[in-house]
């Protein structure tokens, strides 16, 4: 079994590299880096940042004027005659918004671009709330229905925009496939290694990873995994209303907890930010283009606005405007980034564990770093347990509803590729099939590193299809942003209103 991971991980070496060419390119060329201020920008932080910069003043700044009426969507009950509800398109999209990433990926950032890497996750997650207004009003302008459930999102808007075309229809829905199973893993990964976490804390002894616990534990998670795969997105949708809030309000309790404990750092925290934004030689020795790419890169691996990957969720939603869930979408990036990943930075940031003991800090993965800097700031051993074992939850939580978001959002790019039942089953298979293989890794204590490097490189590749897609779709939002602005009681009509014959608007 060694073997074969040693293979797996010699094959994708190619991946690493690979991902930092797409991400930094055109930085790599003396030419570009010299040139002033542009220089430290890489194309793949020009399009993101750019593209939700121009959305937002095109629609101006329709995140900010109507964060209202999205929070009234959000408390507001309705039931869905066909779908799911708008508040249950808003849990699934953050199941996979809120992931080992906000986590993980914050950590990453504060240790290679220091504190003012955060400053640049708020900056880029506030325009990229316009991005994802975009992508959510178009999954909803261009979904389907079928067989009595709401389908859409990338292939969908996709093969629209092109005509009809079967051939970017499919395209883009094995991009989404493809993407997934690269993810898949490592959230399988991270799902048992949390649990395992859990057992060691509750049971004060180390867990060995080989031990009938953690065969135990990755059993139970490919049964209930496989059930709520096998029961469609509406089963999908009835577990992340019920895990979503959970993790969210135990995760922003906890921190603000350590936070009020802790409230003479705060002044630092603030400090560091704001200073390491436009100083970063102050942190680490840092320069400014290597702060502003962290910020921007985790961030997006974060909230995935652009990416085009949360776009299934908005999609399945009966909306009475396609503008509703544009709404939401961008209201998902909101709690995302400016509310849980803020919660990782304040503890990350306030221990600032690289100047107690900056070897340790080195030395340590993400996830041990970010476990340093909570036991820094508790102030007992118990209650540092108690804290760590309610963050490991969260954890967990986090990297499950990414695990069944992901193969939910897969079985809908499939309905693109065929309309086929065994086709959905197929993919299903595959997704658990991929998962288990994440859960296998771990337990042989084994670390591919190569294939974790893979989420980068596929998130860039999404990015780089999806954007130029909201730009040729751009002229519907804007029409459909003006009719729901106007305040018009007129139901939406998509040939009325845009020109052209949308499936399921007018709403039938």
């Amino acid at each position: 079994m060694e073997n074969l991971f040693a293979w797996i991980n010699s094959v994708l070496k190619f991946v690493g590299p690979l991902s930092d060419f797409f991400w930094d390119i055109p930085t790599q060329f003396s030419w570009y880096k010299n040139l002033p201020l542009l220089g430290s920008f890489s194309f793949a932080i020009i399009v993101l940042v750019g593209s939700g910069i121009y959305f937002t003043l095109r629609l101006h700044c329709i995140q900010l004027t109507h964060m209202g009426e999205a929070i009234r969507l959000l408390i507001r009950r309705r039931s869905a005659e066909t779908g799911i509800s708008p508040l249950a398109a808003f849990m699934l999209s953050s199941a996979m918004r809120v992931g080992p990433g906000n986590i993980l990926g914050v950590t990453g950032a504060i240790s290679v671009g220091g504190p003012g890497a955060l400053f640049w996750m708020w900056v880029s997650a506030f325009f990229g709330m316009g991005t994802a207004f975009v992508e959510g009003t178009m999954a909803q302008l261009f979904k389907e229905k079928r067989r009595g459930q709401f389908v859409g999102g990338l292939p969908f808007y996709g093969r629209a925009l092109f005509g009809g075309s079967r051939t970017v229809g499919i395209f883009l829905s094995l991009l989404y496939i493809f993407y997934a199973l690269g993810c898949l893993p490592a959230q399988g990964y991270n799902v048992v290694s949390s649990v395992g976490a859990i057992g060691s804390l509750v049971s004060g002894v180390e867990v060995p990873t080989k031990s009938f616990f953690y065969y135990g534990t990755a059993a139970v998670v490919l049964l209930f995994t496989a059930v709520l795969a096998f029961g469609g997105i509406k089963k999908v949708t009835r577990a992340t209303n019920a895990m979503v809030p959970v993790m969210a309000v135990i995760y922003v309790a906890t921190t603000v907890l350590l936070i009020v404990t802790n409230v003479q750092s705060v002044p630092y925290f603030f400090e560091a930010v704001f200073t390491g934004a436009f100083r970063p030689e102050a942190f680490f020795g840092g320069v400014f283009g290597t702060v502003l790419v962290q910020g921007v890169k985790r961030g997006l691996m974060s909230n995935e606005a652009g990416q085009g990957t949360i776009t299934m969720s908005a999609a399945s939603a009966d909306d009475e405007h396609p503008c509703e869930q544009g709404l939401l979408s961008a209201a998902g990036v909101f709690l995302d980034t400016h509310i849980i990943c803020t919660m990782t930075g304040f503890i990350v940031i306030m221990a600032h564990a690289w100047t107690q003991d900056p070897t340790a800090w080195k030395a340590a993965g993400k996830l041990p770093r970010y476990l340093l800097s909570v036991t820094s700031l508790t102030p007992t051993a118990g209650i540092n347990t108690a804290v760590t074992l309610a963050l490991t939850l969260c954890f967990c939580l986090f990297a499950y509803t990414c695990l069944i978001g992901m193969i939910s959002f897969s079985e809908i790019a499939s309905a693109r590729l065929s309309q086929n039942p065994r086709v959905i089953v197929a993919v299903r298979c595959l997704c658990l099939l991929v998962a288990a293989f994440g859960i296998l890794v771990n337990i042989a204590g084994y670390d591919l590193s190569n294939l974790w490097a893979f989420s980068d490189l596929a998130n860039i590749v999404m990015v780089y299809c999806n954007v130029p897609l909201l730009y040729k779709g751009f002229q519907y939002v804007l029409k459909a942003q003006r009719h729901f602005v106007s305040g018009s009681t007129e139901p939406f009509d998509g040939k009325k209103i845009l020109g052209i014959d949308t499936p399921c608007w007018p709403r039938k």
